[in-house]
């Protein structure tokens, strides 16, 4: 799964302004920061939609990783087929 291509999608904003938003985050930039300093990065997202894109994000990341964590699992078993790897793979829910 592309998160960034998700996160597109969902929040239908310019595909820049989230790229910025994210690269701001991931260097430990704080939301409130990012709000009323980085405005002309972020096309003036409010700290509302920042903490909505960040939680968002939090999320995917977690579930690509635990995807992950679930195919060597099953493959370290022996049990993995091409099948059920797809089917992990296309997992959009941690449930």
């Amino acid at each position: 799964m592309d998160v960034l291509k998700v996160l597109y999608d969902e929040f239908k904003l310019d595909k820049k302004h989230i790229k910025n938003a994210i690269d701001l985050l991931d260097e430990g930039n704080t939301i409130p920061f990012i709000a009323r300093y980085r405005k002309e990065v972020t096309g003036e997202m409010q700290d509302s939609v920042l903490r909505d894109l960040f939680n968002r994000l939090t999320y995917l990341r977690n579930l690509e990783s635990k995807k992950e964590e679930v195919i060597r699992l099953i493959d370290e078993q022996g049990k993995l087929t091409d099948e059920l790897k797809n089917e992990i793979t296309k997992a959009i829910t941690l449930q």
